[in-house]
């Protein structure tokens, strides 16, 4: 039986994708800060394995080291917890927020699992980025620059993989909008439904694809961002 961690499996993304791993026949590691919500999922499926905690808050190694105790071992890491403010005002409180979770958590997680894969021979790390990690946001400004962080983090263990001739996959879940709570603000477009997006998600970790947008049209996006001129995105 392969064995997969999820990070952030309370609710939203993390929780779908952890309920279509176990159907696949995944024993799935789960955490999340709300043990209520982690222990119900794990009463329903012989196939969770539940451990609570704030990984802004905590070790993630020790905790990390506990649970894939518990599984006998992990074949994928997927990281799902992440947070995003609408922040015009520029509250610092918000933004260190966002950091902490989305930069210093997420870098100590992956690079436990990059090292834990490393030792072992084999594995695969899958992270939620987004399409705003592309380009800078007005509204949401610590979201959209740790997301650019986590593309180019992940980028640069995939070259390390590359230069070292490992065998793990790095994939790059770039999310446009989903139907989560993570979805704000007014005129949203193109939001998916969460089932379609973690369908979606769930097909590119197994075929291991190294980056993968969700849904794909939102790679047209993406094309138009990385070529809009400065003068013109800075009036946007």
């Amino acid at each position: 039986m392969r064995k997969a961690i999820v990070v952030g499996a309370s609710s939203g993304i993390g929780k779908e994708v952890a309920i279509l791993l176990a159907e696949k026949g995944y024993k799935v590691g789960i955490t999340a800060r709300r043990k209520d919500l982690l222990d119900k999922l794990s009463d329903a499926n012989k196939n969770f394995v539940a451990r609570a905690f704030d990984c802004t808050k905590v070790n993630n190694n020790e905790e990390l080291n506990a649970l894939t105790s518990a599984l006998g071992g992990v074949d994928l890491v997927f990281i799902s917890a992440g947070i995003g403010h609408l922040n015009r005002s520029l509250d610092y409180a918000l933004e260190d927020e966002t950091n902490q979770l989305n930069v210093v958590a997420f870098t100590e997680i992956a690079g436990w699992a990059y090292n834990y894969f490393k030792t072992e021979g084999t594995g695969q790390l899958v992270a939620i980025t987004s399409l705003a990690g592309l380009r800078g946001g007005r509204a949401a400004p610590a979201y959209n620059a740790s997301k650019a962080y986590q593309i180019s983090y992940l980028e640069a263990l995939r070259q390390r993989i590359t230069k070292d001739k490992s065998n793990i996959t790095i994939t790059d879940i770039r999310a446009g909008f989903i139907d989560t709570g993570m979805a704000k603000g007014k005129g949203l477009f193109w939001v998916a439904p969460l089932p379609k997006a973690a369908q979606l998600i769930v097909k590119g970790i197994l075929s291991k694809r190294t980056v993968l947008y969700v849904t794909k049209r939102w790679r047209i996006i993406a094309i138009l961002f990385k070529i809009l001129p400065r003068f013109v995105y800075d009036n946007m």
